[in-house]
């Protein structure tokens, strides 16, 4: 295995949590999700720009445009399934009041029994009645164990207004990730959401569980993201109590956020909307660990939309690799993040030796990047300051950094 291989695997190991999966009778319950922000924040504005990382040169905002910051499974076919939190029917959110909830939906990544473009079915090893699916690693994870899960999370702040300018924001996670461990509580990519001020909603599919593994699973199809985002459009019309906001749903533009294995889909869903104008933006964290060629023809197709790709030194030769693809294709692309995103453009920005890839959605070239992202788009409408919270930085406990031991 060659150096820049090694550098790979160690640092999609270190994506995920390093803390062990919680229970099935030992999670938050989706009720409790709903009080998320209204529990744990108070209503202030976030006055904190975080703390910059050597490397990554971002423009300060001007005051007059600053807005308001607001396992791997064995071959063995006796482990027990991981068994998935009930999910709650969907409740309307109360006028004015975050809701934060988990959801069942029918185009999410997986379950997936079709196809792997140009290798065959996905599930491709049996044992028993169990079906699995082979990794390159040459080990198998089972369906009922990593690619059974059918939910997303769903976050809309307190204080959305469909009927003003908004975006959706799109979250797609890395290896060794759960919704709730992960993405919601200790990446807390909700609360960034919220902590932004921006008019903006999330929805982040869950994809393999708690494994190593970046399958995209329906997203590998044909309409497979834009049928995702139809759904998305309607569960949240849903939890909002009103069904007429569905079309604005089905009509907002769309931010798209991977942080590492994530790439897989990202690349897969950019190829399935290729210059559909609903696509606002890309943001990569230290995610380009491959996919080149389909991020180079989306940037080429999708010229009034921004593409981001932060990077630890894990992704930097891919990360030069596309930006020599883009410079033979005519598309200028620079090294720093401006005051505004609003006019598109490509930015690679490379982070210190102080970045750490497993942080990275919490700390890449500044506290809460996917904050910083939505407060770089002016045009979006700020929700009453009385709603929005702040995002308090919390202790990082580094039990595992990206260069440590995977195993």
């Amino acid at each position: 295995m060659t150096g820049a291989a090694v550098l790979v695997a160690v640092a999609l190991t270190a994506c995920g949590s390093v803390i062990k999966p919680q229970q099935a009778d030992g999670g938050t319950a989706p009720a409790e999700m709903a009080a998320l922000d209204r529990d744990r924040h108070v209503s202030t504005l976030a006055k904190s720009p975080g703390r910059r990382l050597p490397g990554a040169v971002v423009s300060a905002r001007s005051d007059a445009a600053e807005r308001p910051p607001f396992t791997m499974a064995s071959l063995d076919p006796d482990p027990e399934p991981v068994l998935r939190q009930p999910v709650v029917p969907q409740q309307a959110a109360p006028s004015g009041r975050a809701v934060t909830q988990l959801v069942s939906f029918d185009t999410a990544p997986f379950p997936f029994e079709g196809t792997v473009p140009n290798r065959g079915p996905f599930l491709d090893a049996e044992s028993g009645a169990r079906k699995g699916h082979r990794t390159a690693r040459g080990g198998v994870l089972w369906q009922d164990q990593t690619f059974g899960d059918d939910r997303v999370l769903l976050h809309i702040p307190a204080g959305f207004d469909p009927r003003r300018q908004a975006v959706m924001v799109v979250f797609f996670h890395g290896h060794g990730a759960t919704l709730e461990r992960d993405v919601r509580d200790r990446q807390r990519v909700a609360e960034q959401i919220t902590a932004s001020g921006a008019n903006a909603v999330l929805v982040a599919p869950q994809f393999a569980y708690d494994a190593r593994d970046s399958s995209a699973g329906k997203f590998w199809t044909e309409r497979g993201f834009r049928n995702f985002l139809d759904e998305a459009g309607r569960k949240l019309a849903s939890l909002r109590n009103d069904t007429g906001s569905a079309r604005v749903f089905a009509r907002m533009p769309v931010v798209l956020v991977a942080y590492s294995g994530g790439f897989v889909p990202a690349a897969w869903s950019l190829k399935d909307m290729g210059a559909d104008s609903r696509m606002r933006g890309v943001l990569l964290l230290d995610a380009l660990y491959g996919e080149e060629e389909k991020f180079a023809t989306w940037i080429g197709t999708a010229r009034s939309a921004f593409f981001v790709s932060a990077y630890t030194r894990y992704t930097q030769r891919h990360n030069a690799n596309l930006k020599s693809m883009l410079a033979a294709r005519g598309i200028a692309s620079g090294t720093e993040l401006g005051d505004s995103l609003s006019r598109g453009g490509v930015s690679f920005l490379a982070t210190g030796s102080d970045a750490v890839h497993q942080d990275y959605v919490t700390q890449a070239w500044t506290e809460f990047p996917i904050k910083d992202v939505l407060a770089r788009l002016p045009e979006l409408y700020v929700r009453d300051p009385d709603t929005v919270a702040s995002i308090t930085p919390r202790s990082r406990r580094r039990e595992r950094s990206a260069d440590a031991d995977p195993r």
